[in-house]
């Protein structure tokens, strides 16, 4: 079951893209024990995403409009974000 962060992020994403291709993981559990990795997760996440609203742009583009659209979460609970954007 996803945790609070991981539906923030999501529904975030969701409104803001309305992606053709939405996948995002919580791979805190990979971090576990390292700075910036609370215990109960939610800190390191990878998103997948592909929408026709980041077509066109080059890689840099579409990552920093994932970035500002995530910004609440990237200034707070998320230590690390991993991104695969098309």
């Amino acid at each position: 079951m996803a945790g609070d962060v991981h539906q923030r992020m999501e529904d975030k994403l969701r409104s803001a893209f309305k992606p053709r291709h939405l996948v995002i993981t919580d791979e805190s559990a990979l971090h576990a024990g390292h700075a910036g990795a609370p215990e109960g997760g939610e800190s390191h996440f990878h998103v997948e995403i592909s929408a026709e609203a980041l077509d066109g742009l080059s890689r840099l583009e579409r990552q920093r409009a994932v970035n500002k659209v995530l910004a609440e979460e990237l200034a707070g609970p998320v230590h690390a974000l991993r991104m695969t954007v098309r």
